[in-house]
């Protein structure tokens, strides 16, 4: 397994984790703001996590999936392109590769021998970095990734669930807020750093998110707590 693919199932994981925990959150928090003041309101509470945590397995699994098999679909195509670019005009995809050496300062003699060179031993690999910008031995499995959500979407889910459920019903939504609030920080921190982003940035946006989803649920529970 490369590397591409080593970050593919991180960034799958810690996606999936994320999501199970802002969905599922919304979720229990509306039910409950929903069903407040009656006797069956945890048995509730349950049931409507349980279905949105397989229905958010199953979705974000599928969803994994279609995007990384789009993705290796995009590569096969470019692959497909450059092989006969080669067979029809190898001069002209030699004379793109120069150019693209020259364009990262290496000098005209150099860039020509080394495109020369490089176009004769991996013809396609190097057609394929230079004009779409990959690697073709870095290829992305769909199914790894959509196993890795399958698997963290459940254990994202499990942390809202298991706070609105265990605690006293006096303090059913704070240690709930509380306690997605500190694992989208750590899931946000996470995903920022996969992406190299602002660690920052990502904690504070995934936060908000994560904020507006539950408290727009428990808003619309409200209206229909009758």
């Amino acid at each position: 397994m490369n590397l591409s693919e080593k970050i593919n199932i991180i960034r799958a994981s810690v996606m999936g984790a994320n999501d199970g925990i802002i969905s599922v959150a919304g979720i229990v928090l509306g039910v409950f703001a929903a069903t407040e003041g009656r006797t069956n309101g945890n048995w509730a509470i349950f049931i409507a996590g349980f279905a949105g945590t397989l229905a958010g397995m199953i979705s974000m699994a599928a969803g994994e999936y279609v995007s990384v098999h789009g993705q290796r679909d995009a590569e096969n195509a470019a692959i497909q392109l450059e092989s006969e670019a080669n067979r029809n005009n190898m001069k002209q995809q030699i004379a793109t590769v120069q150019a693209s050496l020259v364009s990262d300062d290496i000098s005209l003699a150099l860039a020509k021998k080394a495109a020369s060179e490089m176009m004769m031993s991996r013809p396609i690999d190097t057609a394929v970095r230079v004009k779409h910008g990959f690697n073709i031995q870095n290829k992305i499995n769909p199914y790894h990734a959509a196993i890795a959500s399958f698997i963290t979407f459940p254990l994202g889910a499990l942390l809202p669930m298991s706070a609105i459920l265990a605690s006293p019903k006096n303090i059913k939504i704070i240690s709930t807020y509380a306690a997605v609030m500190i694992a989208l920080i750590l899931t946000g921190y996470f995903a920022a750093k996969i992406g190299n982003a602002d660690t920052r940035n990502g904690i504070v946006r995934n936060v908000i998110a994560g904020l507006f989803t539950m408290t727009a649920t428990f808003l619309i529970g409200r209206l229909f707590n009758r």
